[in-house]
């Protein structure tokens, strides 16, 4: 098995500036959240802050196929809202959008997503309230992503296939890699993520795992289970706070640095 000096390495290597500008964390690093990496909530104003939330959830939920891809595809989606996602979901024509999809997320889909974000943003603070709320509950990430897909269903009357593959429903056992991703990009300190959310700590976040992360942590000799689900997620998070309870997450770069240098090929 890997040594937690040997991944303590390779976190060293890849959680730096240059990781932001190949990976879809670099959707968060804008009005001004790039330029003071080690305080960089201290200063951005509160529509910044949702900008950013806006911006990162959407970012996460197209994460998936190639990456060279939906960043192209983010891109394209972020100009239209002419980088003020927060004013485009409150008073933008999501029309707009009428011929943009990518691979299962059809226009309905990101329309409908859209939808459900103005409905929120018009009735509450946003995201971070909504993931607080759930996480209030009893404590735990799960509780705090279920409340989250929970409300976007309830709002959404006309569930199609791309929606429910970018908000899969945690009830089903599934890894929620972006979602998890996503509180990490919250949480867990500069300078790569920004720790603009403090009722979790970085101690109870989870390992964003999908099948790239789950063949190379089963290499390294930190994950026995075989499927890419919940109970994997738990299996290796756990596994992976023997080396850093504090911050266990942060061997995510460890997992893609070692990708990177086909140290551990798949």
């Amino acid at each position: 098995m890997i040594t937690k000096t040997e991944l303590d390495v390779l976190v060293k290597k890849y959680e730096n500036p240059d990781f932001i500008n190949s990976d879809p964390v670099q959707f968060i690093h804008h009005r001004g959240a790039g330029e003071n990496r080690d305080n960089a909530c201290l200063c951005l104003s509160d529509s910044e802050i949702k900008d950013i939330e806006i911006a990162g959830f959407i970012a996460a939920l197209f994460a998936f196929g190639s990456r060279k891809v939906f960043i192209k595809k983010l891109n394209t989606l972020f100009d239209t809202m002419e980088g003020r996602p927060m004013d485009f979901i409150l008073n933008g024509d999501f029309n707009l959008l009428s011929g943009f999809d990518y691979r299962f997320a059809k226009p309905d889909d990101v329309i409908a997503i859209l939808n459900v974000l103005r409905k929120l943003y018009s009735s509450s603070e946003g995201l971070r309230e909504l993931f607080e709320y759930g996480y209030k509950l009893d404590n735990t990430i799960l509780s705090s992503i279920t409340a989250v897909t929970d409300y976007f269903y309830a709002n959404n009357p006309d569930i199609k296939p791309g929606f429910a593959f970018m908000l899969a429903q945690p009830r089903k056992g599934g890894a929620m890699k972006r979602l998890n991703m996503y509180l990490r990009w919250m949480v867990r300190k500069p300078p790569v993520d920004l720790a603009l959310w403090k009722f979790i700590k970085p101690s109870e976040l989870l390992i964003p795992l999908d099948i790239h992360v789950g063949n190379v942590s089963r290499k390294m000799g930190l994950l026995s289970r075989n499927a890419n689900d919940f109970k994997s997620v738990l299996a290796l998070t756990e596994k992976l706070r023997e080396f850093d309870p504090d911050d266990p997450v942060k061997y995510d770069f460890a997992m893609f640095g070692a990708g990177v240098e086909g140290l551990y090929k798949e």
